[in-house]
């Protein structure tokens, strides 16, 4: 899976592509950041963060996150105890048969384990089965409509597809492993701690040397690391007990039981561990920086004068000088109130703009929420106006601001035509004057990308 802080990165790209409305404005933070060192992937990072001022995108992801860890840490639990409990109920007989018991340890396992070896070597690229995503897929842990509840699990949900997640899944497997014979050593320990065992073996097939050189055979690596094994004599003397045997020959016996199931059960299987979670941090899902969302980002970043002999800059967008016709003229503010009852005849009422005072007005007052947009769109759909938007140079030109334009542009049949208001019209703080500039290039930008006109106040 991504890293906690490209998941994050990544949840943000797919909500803004979306067009979701954040804590804080990307824009701001895009141009903010510019100026500031780092790597590309860091200033990416540093970005969703504080995009996600108020941590709401961060908390979804931890939530899905907390739940996947929390179901594989119950059924680890469950596991562990279901193998005490396995193991607890085989050996409830004071003589026991040591080959039976070994088997049955780690027969199964051990297959299981060659098996999986030998898939792994097969099939080395393969994705993930699927019915692994479906099995921890987040739709099924979190609830919710909303948009970055949705953003949230499909991100997982692609994540989950990626082919570096066999190699989680065989890190999981391994642990549920883990945890069964880690159940199965704490019940041989703890019933060899509480009550004293005889071993014995017999076969039918297999003759008594046979067996007497595969317990010598099984013995030599636990013998390695110091376990007690038994010794030939003692392999000889444990055929077809039925009663109690020397105490020093049963602890040999036991002493080989505990070193199988360490050496020949939870050893191989921690290393499996080990060698998927390596494998997967080895094939982890990177963020794709060369995405175009990313690499516009990047750019913009970039962007620097090499030579000022050789530089030449682009020039910046300009929007079209505002036509103004001669009909019906329907004035609105958007957001901000105006301190003039009149304030568009700064802009209309003069030579330039051939505006007449006979031009029949209607004044809409401000535009804020949702219904004051459906009033005005119901309005415009039945009555053929060319719409006079005031917004204030200091607005914001954001995605919801942006949105609710091209939606006035969209229903206004006699156009829209937009006019700038300074400080001399709504009371604001005071901003510095290269804010002022910057903010009324972007103005520009968005108009000019939308051909809607401007009204020239100082021309």
């Amino acid at each position: 899976m991504l890293s906690p802080q490209d998941q994050l990165t990544e949840l943000v790209r797919a909500l803004e592509t979306d067009q979701h409305v954040f804590a804080t404005d990307p824009l701001l933070i895009t141009e903010k950041l510019q100026g500031e060192d780092g790597t590309p992937i860091q200033k990416l990072h540093r970005r969703a963060s504080r995009i996600d001022s108020n941590g709401a995108l961060a908390r979804v992801l931890g939530k899905i996150d907390g739940r996947i860890k929390g179901i594989m840490i119950v059924m680890s639990v469950v596991w562990c105890i279901s193998g005490f409990l396995g193991l607890f109920t085989l050996l409830q007989s004071n003589v026991v048969n040591f080959f039976y018991v070994l088997v049955c340890l780690l027969g199964f396992h051990t297959i299981m384990l060659g098996g999986w070896l030998v898939m792994t070597l097969i099939n080395r690229d393969q994705q993930a089965p699927s019915w692994f995503a479906s099995f921890v897929s987040p739709s099924y842990l979190i609830r919710g409509k909303d948009d970055v509840t949705k953003a949230a699990v499909d991100l997982y949900e692609r994540q989950l597809q990626h082919s570096g997640m066999r190699w989680y899944l065989g890190r999981f497997s391994h642990q549920l492993w883990l945890a069964t014979l880690t159940g199965m050593l704490l019940a041989i320990i703890f019933l060899l701690i509480v009550r004293q065992y005889s071993f014995s073996w017999e076969s039918t097939l297999l003759s008594d040397q046979a067996l007497v050189s595969l317990t010598q055979t099984l013995g030599w690596l636990p013998s390695m690391v110091g376990f007690d094994v038994p010794d030939s004599t003692a392999i000889a003397q444990s055929r077809l007990v039925t009663e109690a045997m020397p105490l020093s020959v049963a602890r040999q016996w036991a002493g080989l039981l505990v070193g199988s199931l360490l050496m020949y059960g939870i050893v191989p299987r921690a290393i499996a561990w080990v060698v998927c979670a390596l494998m997967f941090r080895r094939k982890k899902m990177r963020l794709d920086i060369k995405q175009p969302y990313y690499q516009k980002i990047i750019n913009f970043w970039q962007r620097h004068v090499v030579d000022a002999d050789d530089f030449t800059e682009a020039p910046a967008p300009v929007a079209p000088k505002a036509a103004v016709s001669a009909g019906k003229k329907l004035v609105a503010l958007l957001e901000y109130p105006s301190n003039q009852d009149k304030w568009w005849q700064s802009g209309l009422n003069d030579d330039r703009h051939v505006f007449s005072e006979s031009s029949k007005i209607e004044n809409f007052g401000i535009i804020d929420d949702r219904e004051d947009m459906t009033r005005l769109k119901n309005y415009l759909d039945e009555h053929p106006v060319q719409v006079l938007l005031g917004i204030h140079s200091k607005a914001l030109p954001d995605r919801g601001t942006l949105r609710k334009l091209d939606q006035i542009a969209a229903h206004a049949k006699d156009g829209l035509i937009v006019q700038l208001l300074g400080d001399a019209d709504l009371t604001l703080d005071d901003e510095p004057v290269d804010k002022q500039a910057v903010r009324y290039q972007q103005w520009q930008t968005a108009l000019s990308a939308r051909k809607i006109g401007l009204v020239d106040i100082d021309s």
